[in-house]
């Protein structure tokens, strides 16, 4: 029976004590503990079975692309009772296309609407703070490892995580069949796809590191773009209402429910968001020298990436978001990923939280809102162009 093995270890004492954990209880007002641990603690070794078998019925009897243009098919049209299509198809789309009891388009909307007005905040937030953030977790990133990431490059990575995130966060989008729906379908098959790979081709660790992209590690990812996006759009000096506030977590809620989670996962609110936190961080070891790579992958991403032309200026946003980094992340994890020493690192953040300040009080949030979507469609729409472009690897 899987144990909070690291509780008792520095890393996870100094996170909750003095870092980024602590700063999650301050924010969330949450008390936390022990007692539900063994509630939690199966779904290490749970996955998505649906959307396994569904990649072994559809994608692994004929040509990827042709496998593609089927489920991209499924998802535009729809799939019935009575269709003559794999059983497990069936399984995934009649579950997907029914609308959940608890499911508040009113709210999904504020919550997209905060994704959007938060505009550079939110990409800042979801580059400096959660992905990079998540690198500390060594076994959280065994998939990645395992499906040879680093070799794509994290200018690829960066651009589908953005792409995945602009798409599910806009109006409408997880209405079914429409655009954010569609890139929640995919990227489910394309966790199920890499999980029967990995499980097929590599020395995979079950017992340590349980099953590859589990529902547990699932559920802390998506707690990333909700309470520790949140709480980075907090420290950036963005200020929320608390309908949109529920609304973000509904949003990835739904989100999450498109994607196979387990619904007793997916949490409410900041308080429950953080309560699950801080037990599967329980078993979770700090950063290794993967992580240490991810990292700076991620961070030398400005340098390679061509959307700016010359070379001061890529040089510049790597200083800038190395800036973001240290001011977001507590120093322990910054020292763990070796994210670089850089002099003067208070003074963009602290003078962009400035701005967002007086921003807020002087702009309309309706102003903000369509701002917000056109800067990040603009910077989406640079990314694609680039990782599209066939010379670009």
């Amino acid at each position: 029976m899987l144990q909070p093995r690291f509780k008792d270890s520095q890393h996870f004492k100094d996170f909750w004590t003095k870092g980024n954990g602590k700063q999650l209880l301050d924010f969330s007002g949450a008390e936390v503990g022990f007692k539900d641990f063994e509630k939690f603690a199966s779904y290490f070794y749970d996955v998505d079975e649906v959307g396994d078998q569904v990649v072994k019925d559809v994608y692994l009897t004929q040509k990827f692309h042709e496998a593609s243009r089927e489920i991209e098919g499924y998802i535009r049209n729809g799939v019935s009772e009575n269709d003559d299509v794999p059983e497990s198809v069936k399984r995934l789309f009649l579950q997907t296309q029914k609308i959940p009891d608890w499911l508040d388009y009113d709210l999904i909307k504020s919550g997209a609407e905060l994704c959007m007005r938060s505009n550079v905040d939110s990409l800042i937030s979801l580059r400096d703070y959660c992905l990079i953030g998540g690198y500390d977790y060594a076994y959280l990133n065994k998939p990645l490892i395992a499906t040879e990431a680093l070799k794509k490059g994290a200018v690829k990575r960066l651009s589908e995580t953005l792409d995945f995130w602009v798409n599910v966060t806009r109006y409408d989008a997880l209405e079914v069949h429409k655009k954010g729906y569609e890139f929640a379908i995919k990227t489910r098959l394309i966790h199920s796809y890499a999980r029967v790979s990995i499980k097929k081709y590599y020395k995979w660790e079950t017992e340590n590191w349980g099953e590859p992209i589990n529902s547990w590690d699932m559920m802390a990812t998506y707690i990333g773009f909700s309470l520790v996006f949140m709480h980075s759009l907090h420290k950036l000096g963005n200020t929320f209402s608390e309908e949109e506030e529920k609304g973000l977590f509904h949003l990835w809620k739904y989100v999450g429910y498109l994607l196979g989670i387990p619904e007793d996962l997916l949490p409410n609110d900041k308080v429950q968001a953080t309560q699950y936190f801080y037990l599967w961080t329980s078993v979770q070891p700090s950063a290794d020298e993967d992580s240490v790579l991810l990292a700076h992958s991620l961070l030398n991403e400005s340098l390679e990436n061509p959307i700016l032309k010359y070379s001061f200026q890529r040089k510049n946003l790597r200083y800038l978001h190395i800036c973001c980094t240290w001011f977001l992340l507590d120093d322990e994890v910054c020292k763990r990923l070796k994210i670089p020493e850089v002099s003067n690192r208070k003074a963009f953040p602290v003078t962009k939280r400035m701005i967002t300040k007086i921003v807020h009080r002087l702009v309309s949030r309706k102003a903000r809102i369509k701002k917000g979507n056109k800067d990040q469609m603009k910077v989406l729409s640079d990314y694609l162009s680039i990782t599209q472009n066939s010379n670009f690897h």
